[in-house]
């Protein structure tokens, strides 16, 4: 009996037609073969080196991710030698979804935790010398971030120790450390902010001005005050509020501050980065913002990441053991959790510069008008029809 060719297409569509498959389009046949076993190679199989493999092989695929997705935002950025407006929503696109990856890789850490302290040590003894620290994409995250060198702790600054066999590796991780990173970038579009001019709106003059302002009335308040205790208590909180604005008004306090590591951006930046949180509900400040807390989230949920590898790390192998990769471990990971590690620092501090909305500096006509956006404004044109009409009737 004659088969009919086109009655079996029918049958089976995607079976035997020309074509891509989904199996061969994702390369599953390379991807669900990567899971090599050590304690199944030494006869020894141990059930949750499997978990172990794939969690982590997930970690790197989400990390090649977040590079390409980081790549995109700092050519965007860096091709018109600052941020081109009509491309801010898709750069607020692009950082949402790393947001939301490394919400996700937080998360991620609460599987591995399924694996009990004794079943993690019958296969540990296999990983090492690997370690999660040899993540030549984790490292490049952090390059591409703004993460500086000088910033990390002792252990963590030679690489070649570390990523010694790998040469490609090192090759990507040098590049990444001469490229602009992504908080370079946002620091020079952050000192082109509108309204920091000085022959124009001058933000920073008014800002000064209103801080001196506020201040000298804490002082008043405090020197008007009968009781001689809580005058000196309200003498104290003016000079403490003083010495915190006076580290932003002054450059060459501010300077201090950048090269002692407890800030990051210029000092025009910063100003850029105070003007948009004071006027973020003006239209064209409004994206701008949004920006700064994304930003603001990529380092958290690091941070977080970070916070939730160390409770792992503490929970599998206590606080005295090595890490696999001849780290102190639990006390390496810890020791990355502090501000160092923060790349937009400057943004999570923002808050304590901030002024009571009486003491913010009103916009100016020409500014608001700068900064606005009527949404069916009539056009010049309209206008003078519109009263020319007028002048007939």
């Amino acid at each position: 009996m004659e088969i009919n060719n086109d009655s079996r297409k029918d049958e089976c569509p995607l079976g035997e037609q020309d074509g891509m498959l989904y199996a061969e389009y994702l390369q599953l046949d390379k991807i669900l073969n990567a899971q090599r076993m050590l304690s199944e190679v030494n006869n020894a199989t141990v059930h949750d080196e499997h978990l172990f493999i794939i969690t982590h092989q997930a970690y790197e695929l989400w990390f090649k991710q977040v590079i390409y997705e980081l790549d995109s935002v700092r050519m965007i950025f860096n091709k018109h030698k600052g941020l081109d407006e009509s491309e801010t929503l898709e750069v607020l696109k692009r950082l949402s979804r790393i947001v939301l990856i490394l919400k996700l890789l937080a998360d991620q850490v609460m599987i591995l935790e399924t694996m009990t302290p004794l079943d993690f040590m019958e296969f540990r003894e296999y990983l090492c010398p690997a370690s999660g620290f040899q993540s030549v994409q984790f490292r490049l995250i952090e390059n591409k971030l703004g993460m500086k060198q000088e910033n990390r702790v002792r252990f963590n600054q030679n690489y070649l120790c570390v990523f010694g066999r790998d040469e490609k590796g090192l090759e990507a991780i040098a590049k990444s450390e001469v490229e602009p990173s992504l908080a370079h970038l946002v620091e020079q579009w952050l000192e082109r902010t509108p309204g920091l001019e000085p022959e124009g709106f001058n933000f920073w003059g008014k800002y000064k001005y209103n801080v001196k302002t506020m201040l000298e009335t804490y002082y008043k308040s405090a020197m008007a005050t009968d009781c001689e205790s809580e005058r000196a208590f309200k003498l104290a909180d003016y000079e403490k509020r003083k010495a915190l604005f006076d580290s932003v008004l002054e450059p060459n306090i501010h300077a201090a501050y950048v090269q002692r590591g407890e800030r990051r951006f210029t000092h025009k930046a910063l100003q850029g980065a105070i003007m948009i949180t004071f006027y973020r509900d003006e239209p064209r400040f409004s994206q701008p913002h949004q920006l700064l807390t994304l930003l603001m989230d990529i380092d958290s949920l690091v941070t977080k990441w970070r916070y939730n590898h160390v409770l792992m790390v503490q929970r599998m192998i206590g606080s005295q053991h090595l890490g696999t990769g001849g780290s102190s471990g639990y006390q390496y990971l810890r020791s990355t959790l502090s501000d160092r590690y923060k790349v937009f620092l400057d943004l999570f501090n923002l808050s304590t510069f901030l002024l009571p909305r009486s003491y913010i500096p009103p916009l100016s006509d020409a500014m608001k008008s700068e900064l606005n956006i009527h949404w069916g404004t009539p056009s010049n044109e309209t206008i003078s029809s519109n009263r020319t009409c007028s002048s007939d009737n």
